[in-house]
């Protein structure tokens, strides 16, 4: 008899790569770890996993077994939600993971409705990028991840996680007030390839899209500043520092002193932001609320910019309203 465990420990294995990080997502040792994996290979009667000096890695029986493990792990995840659907009295913790822009977003007026729909469903919220929040989820660390598509990111037809789109917005180009594209009602991508820019570090998501978005435009962006904090990209662009894409929502409520925002001309970049669980917790009756919840906010979040996106952005040099 296989013990779903070890098939926990072996699928984070599979996404950490290393036995020491994947201890650590478990809150385990290393060695128990080791001991877990030992005591499957000896269950299944195959070796599952090679390791070596660039980490673990599963063998051709491992992944047969992962395999199975991502579908049995997800039917288990079914029969605890029935049977807690079972015992009736819907109230409990369900804890989230959110970017920042996110929890303001859709998390924050998503516990507002859930406080007077479903009032027994306490939502705990911990702050996390984009790319972050997912590996949370796998891991079991947390039940809900809000985050952000990124380059790496399980596809919507990963059979480990549940996914539900929330909304999606353009980046905006943001310029000192002299820059000499400031007077323009819309600036392209490819105007902005001798300038110094300023962006988020590697691995947040936001900077994926505009490395992307530089790429696609024929040249690749001298990142000269670095800040994962928009608020700093804004004071930088206003200090003079250079030029920035940033998502329309992280500019709101930001002082713009010194800078101009202005659309991207064509097909602009885009943060899309969507929420995910494990796969087969999606009708568990603590989580089912707060998906239809954090989905209902992603409606109300999209219906503004697809309603008008050129109002979105006025010409505004102090505040943003």
């Amino acid at each position: 008899m296989i013990d779903a465990r070890r098939l926990r420990i072996l699928r984070a294995v599979a996404d950490h790569r290393t036995v020491t990080a994947a201890a650590a997502a478990l809150y385990l040792t290393p060695s128990a770890v080791s001991q877990q994996l030992a005591a499957l290979e000896q269950e299944t009667g195959h070796r599952l996993v090679e390791r070596g000096a660039r980490g673990a890695r599963l063998t051709a029986a491992g992944e047969i077994l992962l395999t199975h493990t991502n579908v049995v792990l997800a039917q288990l995840e079914r029969a605890e939600a029935e049977l807690a659907a079972y015992s009736a009295g819907v109230a409990g913790t369900v804890t989230v993971a959110a970017f920042a822009t996110g929890i303001g977003l859709v998390l924050a007026p998503a516990i507002t409705e859930l406080n007077l729909t479903a009032p027994g469903i306490r939502v705990r919220v911990q702050d996390a990028e984009g790319d972050a929040s997912v590996p949370m989820v796998l891991d079991r660390q947390v039940d809900v991840a809000v985050a952000v598509e990124y380059r790496g990111a399980p596809g919507a037809d990963d059979e480990r996680l549940t996914r539900v789109p929330l909304y999606s917005e353009p980046f905006d180009a943001v310029l000192p007030v002299d820059h000499r594209l400031a007077g323009q009602d819309q600036v392209a991508v490819a105007d902005l390839a001798k300038d110094p820019w300023i962006g988020p570090y590697p691995g947040n998501p936001c900077h994926d899209v505009v490395v992307l978005a530089c790429e696609f435009a024929g040249f690749e962006p001298r990142l000269e500043h670095s800040s994962d904090d928009f608020r700093a990209v804004v004071a930088l662009a206003g200090a003079g520092a250079g030029v920035a894409l940033v998502p329309r929502s992280a500019l709101r409520g930001v002082e713009l002193a010194g800078v101009v925002v202005r659309p991207v001309e064509g097909s602009a970049p885009t943060r899309r932001v969507f929420a995910a669980v494990r796969q087969g917790a999606e009708g568990h009756p603590l989580i089912r609320p707060v998906l239809d919840a954090l989905r209902a906010a992603g409606a109300d979040q999209a219906r503004p910019a697809a309603e008008d996106t050129s109002s979105a952005v006025p010409d505004r040099r102090s505040t943003w309203t």
